[in-house]
C-alpha cells in the first residue's frame, strides 16, 4: 500500500487572509483588480506543487464597504485565466446551490474542466443569511435544513448532467456524417421538489468525468451532506482535539454512507504567519491585528454568527448567546466562535483579534520549522489529510510558505517533490467516476 501523502490547497483571498492585509505595507491593494496578480499566485502555488488553488465567492457584499474590500472577480471566469498560465495545479471555485440552477452550474464547471485539461473543482455552499437572498427575489433565506435539502437535489441533478454523455459517446466521423452515438447521450428527465431538468448537458463528458466535489459545512447537516457527496472538505478547527473529533466522526459517516473513507480528504484551514524567529512571526501578527478597524470587524462578526453585536462594549465578554438550534445562518461557524470565546474567556475586542487572521480558521505564528511541525502533528495523528493554506499576506505569505515550509515537508517525506498525476482527482488520489448511465441506460436523445 502506498504511503499516505499530505494534500495542500492554496486559498487565494485578495491580497491576504488577514482582514487588515490590504492596509499592510507588504501588499498592493490595486492588485485586487489585476488578473496578473492572481495568475502570479497560481504560479507560485504550482511551483510549490500544491494540489490546488481555491477561490471563495459570495452573492452579496460582506461587511462595511467604507472599511473593507468589497470587490472580487467571479471565480470560474477568473480560473479560466489561471488555467492559461498553469499546467498541473487544480482550480477550485465556490458556487452556491441556493442561488444557482443545476444546468448552468454543471455547464460552467464542465467547461472549466475541459479548458483546464481536467483540473476543475467545485466548492459547494448552500449560502446562509438573508442579505444574499435579497439579491435573488427573496426577502429571507431558506431555513438551514431546507437549504441542505435543496443542495442534495441540486447534486443529484448536476452529477446526472455530467454523466449524461458517456465517455465513448463521441464518434466524430465526418465521412459518415456521425458526430456522436445517440444511444450514449441521455436525457436525465429529473422531476423533484426543487428542480425539473430534462437534459442532456450541452457539453461532452469532461476529462475528469466530473469535477472534484468540495464542501465546507461542519454542522450536522453539513457533515451528512459531505459524507454523501464531498471528496474534500475545507473545515475550520481551532484545537487539535476538536480537529481529531471532527475528522473521526466525518470518516465514520463516510463509511456509513457506503463510501471509502479515504475518498474524502479533510483539510482544515491554517493561517501561517511566518518569521525567521518566533518573535518575528508574532510581531508580524501583532502588526496586522493593530490594523483591524473594530467597527468593521464587529459588523463582520455580526454577519458571521447571525447575532447583532454592533452596540456591545468591546472590552466586555460576549453577551449570552442563544442555542445553536436557534441559528439559521452558518451553524458550525457560530459554534466555533462561541466555543473559542467561552474557552479562553475573551472580550469582544480580543475575539475580534483572534478572528481577524482567518475568520475562525487557526492562526499559527512561528518559524518554518514550527509551521511544519504543526502540519506534521495534525497529519500523522488523525486530525487532517492536509491543509487549506491561507496566507495572511499575498503574494509574500504564499511565497514564504513555498520557499521555506514546503522544502521541510518534502524532506520529512510528507509531500510530493513533483506532480505525479495528470488531473485534480489524481492529485487527491481519487478515482475517476463512471457515468451512471453506462450501467443503467435511460432515454436517449432522438
Amino acid at each position: 500500500m502506498a504511503e499516505r501523502k499530505l494534500h495542500l490547497n492554496a486559498f487565494l483571498m485578495g491580497v491576504g487572509h488577514h482582514e487588515a492585509a490590504w492596509r499592510h505595507p507588504r501588499t498592493d491593494v490595486s492588485a485586487l483588480d489585476s488578473v496578473a496578480h492572481f495568475q502570479n499566485l497560481a504560479k507560485i502555488a504550482e511551483r510549490g506543487t500544491f494540489d490546488s488553488v481555491f477561490l471563495a465567492d459570495g452573492v452579496q457584499i460582506w461587511g462595511d464597504v467604507r472599511h473593507s474590500i468589497a470587490n472580487r472577480f467571479e471565480p470560474v471566469t477568473l480560473l479560466t485565466a489561471l488555467a492559461a498560465v498553469t499546467e498541473h495545479i487544480g482550480l477550485i471555485a465556490t458556487a452556491s446551490t441556493g442561488f444557482s440552477e443545476p444546468y448552468n452550474l454543471a455547464r460552467l464547471f464542465a467547461s472549466l474542466d475541459h479548458i483546464s485539461g481536467g483540473r476543475a473543482g467545485w466548492n459547494i455552499v448552500t449560502t446562509a443569511g438573508d442579505r444574499s437572498a435579497q439579491n435573488f427575489n427573496r426577502d429571507t433565506n431558506f431555513e438551514h435544513a431546507r437549504r441542505y435539502e435543496r443542495a442534495a437535489e441540486f447534486l443529484e441533478v448536476t452529477t446526472a448532467l455530467w454523466d449524461s454523455w458517456e465517455d465513448d459517446a463521441l464518434i466524430v466521423d465526418p465521412a459518415a456524417g456521425v458526430y456522436a452515438d445517440d444511444t450514449k447521450v441521455h436525457e436525465i428527465n429529473h422531476r423533484g421538489e426543487w428542480f425539473c431538468v430534462r437534459g442532456p448537458l450541452n457539453a461532452t463528458r469532461s476529462p475528469q468525468g466530473r469535477p472534484l466535489l468540495v464542501q465546507a459545512g461542519s454542522s450536522e447537516d453539513g457533515k451528512a451532506f459531505a459524507a454523501r457527496w464531498a471528496e474534500a472538505v475545507f473545515t475550520a478547527q481551532q484545537t487539535f482535539e476538536d480537529a481529531t473529533t471532527f475528522y473521526t466522526d466525518l470518516k465514520r459517516l463516510v463509511a456509513k454512507a457506503g463510501r471509502a473513507p479515504e475518498h474524502l480528504k479533510v483539510l482544515p484551514g491554517i493561517v501561517p504567519v511566518l518569521g525567521g524567529t518566533e518573535q518575528e512571526a508574532r510581531a508580524l501578527a501583532e502588526e496586522l491585528d493593530d490594523l483591524i478597524i473594530p467597527t468593521r470587524a464587529v459588523r463582520q462578526l455580526t454577519e458571521m454568527i447571525g447575532i447583532d453585536l454592533t452596540d456591545h462594549p468591546l472590552d466586555e465578554p460576549l453577551p449570552a448567546l442563544p442555542p445553536v438550534s436557534h441559528i439559521n445562518g452558518a451553524k458550525s461557524r457560530f459554534e466555533l466562535v462561541r466555543d473559542l470565546a467561552e474557552r479562553e474567556r475573551l472580550t469582544l475586542r480580543q475575539l475580534l483579534a483572534r478572528l481577524g487572521g482567518g475568520r475562525g480558521h487557526q492562526v499559527v505564528a512561528g518559524t518554518p520549522e514550527q509551521i511544519a511541525d504543526h502540519i506534521e502533528l495534525w497529519f500523522r495523528n488523525g486530525a487532517a489529510d492536509g491543509f487549506n493554506v491561507m496566507a495572511p499576506l499575498l503574494p509574500s505569505g504564499l511565497e514564504d510558505f513555498v520557499e521555506t515550509v514546503i522544502p521541510l515537508l518534502r524532506s520529512r517525506g510528507l509531500f510530493r517533490t513533483e506532480y505525479e498525476a495528470k488531473n485534480l482527482r489524481g492529485h487527491y488520489g481519487l478515482p475517476r467516476p463512471e457515468s451512471k448511465f453506462a450501467k443503467q441506460p435511460l432515454a436517449t436523445v432522438g
